[in-house]
């Protein structure tokens, strides 16, 4: 038997897992590592890990055999069935007290089913939401760990280790109880779905409206990216406008077919199960989805006419306007996410900490940026004001860009140019901002043709009423309902 040396094992060598494993390393953790595929060992130690500290092993018992007491195994594999199945051939190798780290992109629910599994098992387990990237997974990402609370104790060095670092804090907490962690990364994932639709209507409003040149856009998002939309996104975006290969730049090459893995979708999923607004975010998705249709849109738009693209404008106006509507829109839809947030924490038992989460995004994550600061700041200060959009710096912000955002809209409508995420988060803000909205009619109408019942505004709520609306001669009669 040999001699327990590693403090953690990483099991899947794919980018992320071989990443995560150096960082450790380099962070003075050895690391045993094992991939179904033998080969992928072989060429990690002697290739990327030379000269470490990593062990390679051929099997998952030699794995167990080789750490040290409680055993902690991160696994970096594909999300799904690989997880089940991974998890399966450790309950055979473990002991109780031992701790299952799930590091990929797995669905919450699925780390709740997991949870529950495991810890029956008498093990611990940990759903951790990783973000970063390949680059942040090598040298500081941002960390989400939820699940068995007990395990946080056992995992908390090597993660706020090898985590990101801002102003001395690491991007990494304890989220809360099963699939917690999973949660907020997918949550994050969402926004950044959001984040890049938002950036992508900028380019389209500057390169198609104000048909200006790719140094030009370049320099306007180096610009906004020493202000307040100061973030990771908006810097690679004036790096990607900057980049030319022989003919040209290289963006234009690149066939307007967005991809997506699934988180995106997933939080547009459960915020219709919860019933909050995550409207934007939900337009990001379906913005994904209309680009994956080139044929037909090429076929369209031979078909069906519309406007002139070209803004008639002063182009400093439409490019400070265009600033405005991205930072507005960026506030809702962190706001949807927050209210998401906490829905979600009532569900299903999670005291979300709304100031840690936006730490813990600062630094390490795609979306990280100087305004998480400031969601930071909001949470701490008052975190009894729940919507982002009430909390002073927010609000006030709002105002200053509400102008702005809406002359970008209407002149993206009357270019014909799409800004889904401007036009929805506006719509939002809208309907937030409106204390008495057109949903009486809505409620009118469901109860005269399915007897849906209905509220009325001078009888208290839990009241339902429901209506003939078809009497005789007009006459209406209301029928009360107990909540």
């Amino acid at each position: 038997m040999p001699t327990p040396v590693a403090d953690i094992g990483v099991v899947g060598l794919a980018v992320m897992g071989r990443n995560l494993a150096m960082n450790m390393n380099d962070h003075g953790y050895v690391v045993a590592v094992y991939n179904r595929t033998a080969a992928r060992v072989e060429e990690f130690l002697v290739g990327q890990a030379a000269d470490s500290n990593i062990v390679g092993v051929p099997g998952l018992e030699e794995l167990g055999a080789v750490l040290k007491r409680p055993r902690r195994v991160m696994l970096m594999v594909r999300a799904g069935d690989p997880v089940d199945l991974t998890i399966d051939a450790l309950l055979d190798v473990l002991e109780p007290g031992d701790i299952i780290i799930d590091g990929g992109n797995s669905l919450f629910t699925d780390t709740i089913r997991r949870a529950q599994r495991v810890e029956e098992a008498g093990l611990q387990y940990v759903g951790a939401g990783v973000s970063g990237g390949e680059g942040g997974a090598r040298y500081g990402p941002s960390i989400m760990p939820g699940g068995s609370a007990g395990a946080w104790d056992e995992v908390r060095e090597i993660f706020q280790g090898i985590a990101a670092n801002v102003e001395g804090v690491p991007c990494s907490d304890w989220i809360g109880a099963d699939g917690s962690g999973h949660y907020v990364k997918m949550v994050h994932n969402g926004i950044e779905y959001g984040d890049m639709q938002v950036i992508a209507e900028a380019y389209d409003m500057m390169r198609r409206g104000l048909e200006m040149s790719h140094d030009e856009m370049q320099r306007v998002f180096s610009r906004w990216n020493e202000g307040r939309l100061e973030s990771y996104l908006i810097e690679i975006t004036a790096e990607i406008m900057g980049f030319r290969d022989d003919e040209g730049p290289l963006v234009e090459k690149i066939l307007d077919a967005a991809g997506q893995k699934g988180t995106g979708k997933w939080t547009v999923m459960s915020s219709m199960e919860i019933g909050q607004p995550v409207s934007l975010v939900a337009e990001a998705v379906y913005a994904r989805i209309v680009s994956a249709m080139p044929e037909q849109r090429s076929a369209a738009s031979q078909l069906i006419a519309g406007p002139s693209p070209q803004i008639d404008a002063r182009r400093d106006d439409v490019v400070g306007d265009l600033e405005d509507a991205l930072f507005a829109s960026k506030i809702v839809s962190y706001a949807q996410g927050f209210m998401l947030f906490e829905a979600a924490g009532e569900q299903h038992g999670w005291d979300l900490d709304f100031a840690a989460i936006a730490s813990m995004w600062r630094g390490g994550c795609i979306i990280r940026s100087k305004f998480l600061g400031e969601i930071m700041t909001s949470y701490r200060e008052r975190p009894e004001v729940r919507s982002l959009l009430l909390h002073p710096f927010f609000n006030e912000a709002l105002a200053s860009a509400e102008a702005g955002w809406r002359r970008t809209v209407q002149r993206a409508v009357g270019a014909g140019i799409p800004v889904p995420a401007y036009a929805s988060a506006l719509a939002f803000y809208d309907g937030f901002r409106t204390a008495r909205l057109p949903a009486n009619l809505i409620q009118a109408q469901r109860d005269y043709f399915g007897a849906h019942t209905y509220e009325r505004i001078d009888r208290p709520r839990g009241e339902y009423f429901h209506t003939n609306w078809t009497g005789e001669g007009g006459d209406v009669s209301a029928t009360t309902y107990e909540a």
